[in-house]
């Protein structure tokens, strides 16, 4: 409510109380406690108006489609998105959520906090739709997560999920992995890999390059999977370039699901919207690294750091995820065409419309379910007998 509304309201409550007919009737006493109590009430909305960031309001948004293009290109738009007829109900009222546009400034503390409550949450959710065994453990002094299927577990075949988070929280080593070992019947790794910004590049790598070759000891390159969502899908693709550089036998299967391969620049997917999709506050985009928290001094173009500058020839079948509102939608899409101009025919995209940021990590969506179905159907395709 904008402050002038704000006060207007209270006056108007203020008023009603000291002059209408009906309150001739209150005692003094009582009068005097009603208005001290819309007093309060006034001050408290005033002072919270005045020093809490607000957002655009319903009269303030934008009612018709506007486009500008400065001289260098830059695009200022408006844009009416409809909600698309086609997806679910779930969906449909997941999108429609309001979420305020203003900034919500939130320490690493805070974050890490909110996150490691929801996905706790999240995942139990997820084990009540694909039950699993869940253990904590730790590979080639790494911790994991050690998820199984209850029963008509493949014990020759292994998957290792790389959790998104900004490379600075845990956002789905139980999202991204219950529902897949579940339909694979495969039991997945997810490495907690050590976050930024405490542990930049290439801490995270190096913990998952160390558990990979853990895993070789025991199962056979061609049955062990990579993947990831977000953060993980990023990290996905860095392991492989490091596998290749080390000269150690690939995986059998990646899955980059939400990620990109470039920490230089900014794709056009990261300049329109939010995590949330179209909601949510967005800063503009300003040039510089992505992510310099995680990348530290490394040169972005580094192709460790970037797979988009690395060579990717031989790469194993790899299935890439986004959405049509990912804020990774650019930089999912851009490494998949470098997958392909490389020769990895294989490399499959698969691109659903009008939803968010990996908005599989919601298991209760029907969209989220198809989306696990296609992980674990790649996976068990492309993972050798």
């Amino acid at each position: 409510m904008p402050l002038k509304q704000a006060r207007w309201k209270a006056g108007l409550s203020l008023f009603s109380v000291c002059y209408p007919a009906s309150a001739m009737n209150l005692t003094p006493t009582t009068r005097a406690k009603i208005l001290a109590a819309l007093l309060l009430s006034f001050v408290s909305i005033a002072l919270a108006q005045q020093g809490a960031p607000q957002g655009t309001t319903a009269p303030q948004a934008p009612n018709a489609d506007t486009s500008y293009i400065d001289a260098d290109g830059t695009a200022h738009i408006t844009r009416l998105i409809p909600v698309p007829s086609d997806l679910s109900p779930e969906a449909k009222k997941s999108i429609s959520r309001q979420v305020s546009d203003a900034p919500h400034p939130q320490s690493l503390e805070e974050r890490r906090h909110g996150t490691d409550v929801w996905q706790a949450h999240a995942g139990d959710v997820s084990a009540e739709l694909y039950p699993v065994h869940r253990a904590k453990d730790t590979i080639a002094g790494v911790p994991v997560w050690i998820i199984t299927p209850p029963t008509d577990e493949d014990p020759d075949r292994v998957l290792i999920n790389l959790h998104g988070g900004g490379f600075n929280s845990d956002s789905g080593s139980f999202t991204e992995s219950i529902p897949i070992a579940n339909l694979t019947k495969i039991e997945v790794v997810a490495v907690l890999y050590r976050l930024a910004p405490e542990h930049p590049f290439p801490a995270g790598l190096d913990d998952a390059v160390a558990v990979y070759r853990e895993l070789l000891k025991t199962y056979k390159p061609a049955h062990i999977a990579i993947y990831g969502t977000s953060a993980g899908a990023i990290l996905t693709g860095e392991v492989a370039v490091r596998l290749k550089q080390l000269n150690l036998p690939l995986p059998g299967a990646l899955g980059i699901f939400s990620g990109m391969g470039d920490f230089s620049r900014d794709g056009d997917s990261l300049s329109m919207y939010a995590l949330n999709g179209l909601s949510g506050h967005l800063d503009p985009p300003k040039p510089g690294t992505r992510n310099s928290e995680y990348s530290g001094s490394t040169d972005p173009r580094d192709p460790l750091l970037s797979p988009l500058f690395a060579d990717l020839h031989g790469m194993p079948p790899t299935l890439f995820i986004t959405s049509g509102r990912d804020i990774l939608f650019s930089g999912t899409s851009i490494l998949h065409r470098a997958f392909l101009r490389a020769g990895n025919d294989d490399a499959q995209l698969v691109v659903f419309e009008g939803l968010p940021h990996a908005f599989w990590n919601d298991p209760n969506l029907p969209e989220s379910k198809e989306a696990d179905q296609l992980m674990a159907h790649f996976f068990l395709k492309h993972l050798g007998q």
